[in-house]
């Protein structure tokens, strides 16, 4: 039997709510809760679903606008997060290399920061791993954000835990679309880059108002950019295309 997984998606952050059980009138889990929720609660209540637990990916507005409304429909759900990532509403916590069972799907805790300290992606049955603000399909998160670390973590995260994962594996983040491991490998200019397939850019530029060298211009989840930059100093930066002038 298929995993189930249903997907809802804001309209304004474009930020991914997901409904996963094993099959129909088992227990279930949201990852994250950034609305908008009723479509999932209807697909709850549509397969005889029991929702147990609500995993959150990270702590940022966007993924836990709607935690509340989600907590007023099914209250004794456990609401857990990495110990960095806590939130009103978290009852308890998920560490690196935890593993959970909910109605019968195994879920592997595996941490990704880079975006925040505390980001944690969610491997559910070896088979579909949910990457939060990690990777994209075709960009990466930014490392400006309330709570980031730095653009050392970010790669790490996704070269060495997210993509040395089968190729097959399905990836499901926190905004739009889904890819799979295999194709951002081939695909995602960031990561063509790091694996020495495509050269560096060398733009000058201005980022965040300071000069700085543009080493990539690369696409964004929502149809804008997202900028590689490297400062004077060596230190490289993932930004916002909208700080960077050209």
């Amino acid at each position: 039997m298929a995993m189930i997984v249903e997907r809802s998606m804001s309209d304004g952050w474009l930020t991914n709510t997901y409904l996963v059980a094993a099959g129909p009138n088992s227990d279930a889990f949201f990852v994250d809760a950034g609305g908008p929720m009723e479509p999932l609660f209807a697909k709850v209540d549509e397969l005889g679903l029991n929702l147990t637990h609500i995993l959150l990916t990270h702590h940022h507005g966007d993924h836990i606008s709607a935690l509340g409304e989600a907590l007023e429909r099914y209250p004794d759900a456990q609401v857990l997060a990495h110990p960095d990532e806590r939130v009103p509403g978290v009852t308890g916590e998920m560490h690196p290399g935890d593993e959970l069972e909910i109605g019968g799907l195994k879920v592997k805790v595996l941490h990704t920061p880079g975006h925040t300290a505390g980001m944690l992606n969610l491997l559910v049955d070896d088979a579909e791993l949910f990457t939060g603000d990690t990777l994209f399909k075709g960009s990466v998160g930014g490392v400006r954000a309330p709570g980031s670390t730095t653009f050392e973590d970010i790669k790490h995260s996704i070269m060495d835990v997210i993509l040395t994962l089968p190729p097959e594996t399905v990836l499901r983040p926190g905004h739009t679309e889904p890819s799979t491991v295999g194709e951002e490998l081939e695909n995602n200019p960031f990561v063509r880059i790091w694996r020495g397939l495509d050269p560096e850019g060398n733009e000058p530029c201005k980022a965040l108002g300071e000069d700085a060298t543009l080493v990539l211009w690369g696409p964004d989840y929502d149809g804008g950019h997202k900028a590689w930059v490297r400062w004077p100093d060596g230190r490289d930066d993932i930004v916002g295309g909208s700080k960077v002038e050209r």
